[in-house]
């Protein structure tokens, strides 16, 4: 009863004007839950990449249309989007998943593992739903269902965003959540709150992490090419060394975080994941090639950093007789948690998965292109736990690994996670 009316009191305020929390948390039925396990099953055996998800956007389709909804198909090369109209005045909410898979070999042995192939930069590799995305989309597929079938409490629009190519488009396209919001996602219908789960391997079955504020990093790409001049390692003074200009600036460019950014407001971190140059022990080489990554969780501190780079690059190689040439290729945006929807929404995941299950999520250095929907409307993004109960989480096969493994479980709570963020708007 406390919990209620506390619920009760924390979202008379909200600018969305709900009444209340769900007067009683919603539960899926056996039913349904049964069928989403299913949809699951069917994803994981099929998996496909990027920009690749085409029986995946048909299974979608096909089961949105079903439900008699309008459904749009081919945004951003295979994304679904459907609406779902109450026919009454309300807010537009959107609920979204991503679709794509991994270039993974899986290795569980799952009676309905993947044995998928694909090809990815030129190789023919194992396909393998290695992130939970399938999850992602069954449980949404459930929300839907559920929600069409009891359209009638329902006022405003419902928008459900099957994306694809979370993982990134492959090279030379476009894709993905900022493509799908290029190619118009908000343009007429835009929500007034959007709402993402992600199966998270760190958590335990029925555990919901979340963060108000930056939950997720930003994800940025930089190459640095470093210039000399060719000469014989006998003789170093008759050219310029790029290789020790380059060993220059990766300590100088370390300095960033260590001492000129302020890491009191936000963490950040600069690493180098590629160093090449040279064919022979004795040449000094002309050129010296820098690759690496850049996490941070400050959209201003973020640019301060690739300014902080470039000046450090090329003046660490000027002073060597070299030159520098930085190349700073923006990613993900960091996936900001809106405060104000996260503090009144929290309610609703003790609810749903328990006030003991409910967590608040440490900041991850991964990254997520929700963020691209949570810098246009009010975002919540939540992580929730498919390691099952008794296995000790911090241990568990990580996402993206060969060995992932989702507790099927957890379908439950985020189908009725999805369902009840809805029906908290309804009054």
């Amino acid at each position: 009863m406390r919990l209620r009316l506390l619920a009760a009191l924390v979202f008379a305020t909200l600018a969305y004007s709900p009444s209340s929390v769900t007067a009683e948390v919603i539960r899926i039925s056996p039913e349904l839950e049964q069928q989403v396990i299913s949809w699951r099953r069917d994803l994981h055996q099929h998996p496909e990449l990027s920009n690749r998800e085409f029986r995946t956007a048909k299974v979608i389709a096909a089961h949105l249309e079903q439900l008699g909804l309008r459904v749009q198909t081919g945004i951003a090369h295979t994304g679904v989007v459907a609406i779902l109209d109450s026919g009454k005045p309300g807010p537009v909410l959107a609920l979204r998943a991503d679709m794509d898979a991994l270039p993974v070999t899986e290795q569980t042995d799952l009676p309905f593992r993947s044995v998928a192939k694909g090809e990815y930069r030129g190789k023919d590799v194992g396909v393998m739903h290695a992130c939970g995305h399938d999850l992602h989309v069954a449980m949404l597929m459930g929300a839907a269902d559920y929600l069409v079938k009891h359209k009638v409490q329902l006022t405003g629009k419902v928008m459900f965003i099957f994306q694809p190519a979370e993982e990134g488009a492959p090279a030379g396209e476009e894709g993905g959540a900022e493509l799908m919001l290029k190619q118009g996602l908000f343009a007429k219908d835009k929500p007034e709150a959007i709402f993402g789960i992600h199966v998270w391997a760190p958590a335990n079955t029925g555990v919901v992490q979340y963060r108000s504020g930056p939950l997720m990093a930003s994800s940025d790409r930089f190459e640095i090419r470093v210039k000399g001049r060719q000469t014989h390692g006998s003789a170093p003074w008759g050219g310029v060394d790029p290789i020790v200009a380059a060993a220059q600036i990766i300590n100088n460019v370390q300095t960033i975080v260590s001492r000129q950014i302020n890491i009191t407001r936000a963490p950040a971190v600069i690493s180098f994941g590629i160093v090449e140059g040279g064919v022979r022990n004795n040449i000094i080489p002309d050129e010296v090639y820098l690759e690496g990554t850049i996490r941070n969780f400050d959209m201003g501190i973020r640019q301060q950093i690739f300014g902080l780079l470039t000046k450090a690059a090329e003046a660490s190689a000027a002073v060597t007789g070299a030159s520098a040439e930085v190349k700073i290729e923006e990613g993900y945006p960091v996936t900001l948690n809106d405060p104000t929807l996260t503090a009144r929404s929290l309610p609703i995941l003790q609810q749903v998965a328990g006030i003991e299950n409910v967590q608040e999520s440490p900041l991850v250095t991964g990254a997520e292109d929700f963020s691209y929907y949570a810098l246009e409307t009010p975002g919540l993004f939540v992580f929730l736990g498919i390691t099952p109960e008794g296995q000790d989480a911090a241990i568990a096969p990580a996402n993206h690994s060969p060995h992932f493994y989702a507790d099927e479980k957890a379908l439950k709570t985020g189908t009725e996670l999805f369902i009840n963020w809805i029906m908290a708007y309804q009054p």
